[in-house]
């Protein structure tokens, strides 16, 4: 049941529906810097840049990976419409390891076939899933 320490959090991906709740704040990198939002928040809608995604539940907090995606934002829900979102215990480390490497050697033998954009993306999704396994 809503009430004014909580609103409905929905995240959505292609293939099924990651998570529906009450929540009392989460919080997400966007393409404007990281934000987090609260009940009555002003409304927004947002893109979504890869990092780490914090949930904070009455019954305690929630970790994802977050990878790219649009964030519609209004005073008692937000409904996150994700490329891709794993929690921790979904992701394999030593893939998300071997990404990065991948990642940063193609930035650092940057060459004119190089997609510079594409790789620094590459680098923050793996970045993001080693980071929520800590």
């Amino acid at each position: 049941m809503a009430d004014k320490n909580s609103f409905l959090l929905r995240i959505i991906t292609p293939d099924r529906l990651f998570y529906e709740n009450q929540v009392e704040m989460v919080e997400f990198n966007t393409t404007e810097g990281e934000i987090g939002v609260l009940p009555g928040h002003v409304p927004m809608t947002v893109i979504v840049k890869p990092g780490i995604l914090d949930i904070t539940e009455s019954g305690g907090d929630k970790t994802a990976a977050l990878h790219a995606g649009f964030a519609e934002i209004l005073p008692d829900r937000v409904t996150i419409l994700a490329e891709i979102i794993e929690w921790p215990e979904e992701i394999d480390v030593e893939r998300a390891q071997a990404a990065r490497e991948r990642a940063e050697e193609r930035l650092r033998s940057k060459t004119a076939e190089t997609d510079l954009a594409r790789a620094e993306t590459a680098l923050q999704r793996a970045v993001a899933r080693i980071q929520v396994l800590r």
